[in-house]
């Protein structure tokens, strides 16, 4: 029997896969295997933010083009609900939202329902109740590209990790704020042929930076993650490939590396000195 697990992970995301002798010779004739699915958050300035959850109704992945009538059909994974705190997801945190045995085949896309979403400030009594449109009638498409390829009595691991910068979307400003709108954006990363990138991020005098914002390029922003208050910072995931990255926080000059190798189911380590302004 085949696995696939899917977790949904929250500024970072941790790679995980596995596979045994055992499960290959005793699951493999009944054409399943695992998938699991986690999920992440790639996060806006979380020096603002005490709280960011979502509530998932149900998830949904698709089979490359079978022949069936309706070209690309969907199968329920669940239809549990389940509520995430994604600031509690950082830095190679993660959240398991699936773990079971689905038919072998080919995966290009994942759908989730969200009911609701929920942000909450740093210094503001209320939490804001977040309109989400759309998420629970028609659900949030996340392509997955290269697509995931479940066979083998194998587990495979599905990131998606939520970028807050962009998801939580601000109605004015932090002065007049009129609350906010959930648009997320959600990149899927196949596990099997992805690394992560962590370090440190010091000042001249090796201070730790906490909440330094740092991200990665290849051609456009891949993945962003802040510094803890360690100065650690972790972004999993991360394609093979290679990538510019860059650190900064107010008050800093931004520096930048380029040609980082990232390889598949390695960790890259690039630490960061910033200069003051």
């Amino acid at each position: 029997m085949k696995k696939i697990l899917f977790t949904i992970l929250a500024a970072a995301f941790v790679v995980m896969l596995s596979g045994c002798n055992e499960m290959f010779n005793n699951d493999q004739a009944d054409g399943k295997s695992r998938l699991v699915i986690k999920i992440t958050d790639d996060p806006f300035d979380i020096s603002y933010i005490e709280s960011a959850t979502v509530t998932i109704t149900k998830v949904e992945i698709r089979r490359t083009g079978d022949g069936v009538p309706d070209g690309n059909p969907f199968m329920l994974l669940s239809d549990d609900t389940v509520t995430i705190d994604l600031i509690d997801l950082r830095n190679g945190l993660t959240e398991t939202l699936i773990d079971m045995e689905i038919e072998d085949g080919e995966y290009d896309l994942v759908r989730l329902y969200v009911m609701e979403a929920g942000l909450k400030l740093k210094d503001i009594e209320d939490p804001y109740k977040v309109k989400v449109p759309s998420g629970e009638q028609t659900g949030i498409k996340i392509f997955i590209s290269p697509a995931l390829n479940v066979s083998g009595g194998l587990t495979e691991e599905l990131l998606l990790d939520v970028d807050l910068s962009r998801s939580f979307v601000l109605r004015g400003n932090m002065d007049h704020n009129n609350g906010f709108i959930f648009k997320p954006v959600i990149r899927a990363a196949n596990m099997t042929t992805a690394g992560r990138i962590e370090g440190m991020v010091k000042d001249t005098a090796k201070i730790k930076v906490k909440e330094a914002k740092v991200w990665i390029t290849r051609d456009t922003t891949v993945a962003t993650a802040f510094a803890d208050t360690m100065g650690y910072y972790a972004i999993i995931g991360v394609p093979a490939g290679t990538y510019s990255i860059f650190a900064t926080k107010e008050g800093y000059d931004t520096v930048k590396y380029e040609n980082i190798s990232v390889l598949a189911g390695s960790k890259t380590v690039r630490d960061f000195i910033l200069t003051k302004k």
